[in-house]
């Protein structure tokens, strides 16, 4: 029984067919595999090159903050009167020195040694240049640009009670969300569920706590606490 051409050139394209839906196939698990190894590589390289840069701005609004509240006795929860103070106040320069004098005693009718501490003024500082030099970063600390992004850090003031005693606190924070948002959203929310002492753990990148009295302590771990993210 002969076959006819007409169902030899149908055989024909229905074999390429086949062959090319196979090769999609191939290609899109091919892809698959090469997403599920070098995507999370990918995704770790933008994470800890933001996250450096962001630590680099908590660091910097941290050091303001406590030279405001060296200054004035409280912490500043307004960003625009935070870089105020920077551009006007002045750190006091003293120095301690040990002393002595002494005192009549009017019992025993003799003069008495008694020591004491002396601290003189030496004169007054930049706040501003004392700790960022000739550097204007200082004037957008609390807004993250990099890799084409922008993201803010929230910040806030105020004080807890502990063992009776109002201790000024403040606290610094970026979103995890802000700073990832261009990334995979599945390994974006893996991230956001962090519990690592190697890693940053929960929603956001943190310094201080308006909680508890930790105003030097950040979230991160040393790893991105490097000064060559500036």
């Amino acid at each position: 029984m002969l076959v006819s051409n007409q169902s030899i050139k149908s055989n024909v394209k229905m074999r390429i067919v086949l062959q090319l839906v196979l090769w999609v196939v191939i290609g899109f698990l091919a892809y698959l595999v090469y997403q599920s190894v070098i995507g999370p590589v990918e995704f770790n390289k933008v994470k800890t090159r933001r996250y450096k840069v962001a630590v680099e701005h908590l660091k910097d609004i941290r050091n303001a903050q406590l030279a405001h509240q060296t200054v004035t006795g409280v912490f500043q929860k307004d960003f625009n009167k935070l870089v105020t103070f920077l551009d006007t106040a002045q750190f006091t320069l003293t120095q301690r020195r040990d002393s002595s004098f002494t005192r009549f005693n009017e019992i025993l009718k003799i003069d008495e040694p008694k020591d004491t501490i002396v601290i003189d003024t030496l004169g007054y500082a930049s706040v501003k240049d004392s700790l960022f030099k000739k550097s204007a970063r200082y004037k957008t600390m609390n807004t993250v640009k990099t890799d084409g992004m922008t993201a803010k850090i929230a910040m806030n003031a105020g004080h807890v009670l502990k063992n009776d005693l109002r201790i000024q606190v403040f606290e610094a924070k970026i979103s995890k969300d802000d700073l990832l948002n261009d990334q995979d959203k599945d390994l974006l929310s893996q991230e956001k569920e962090t519990i690592s002492v190697d890693g940053v753990n929960g929603t956001h990148i943190t310094v201080g706590s308006m909680e508890e009295v930790k105003n030097t302590v950040g979230n991160w771990p040393v790893s991105y606490d490097s000064e060559s993210a500036k």
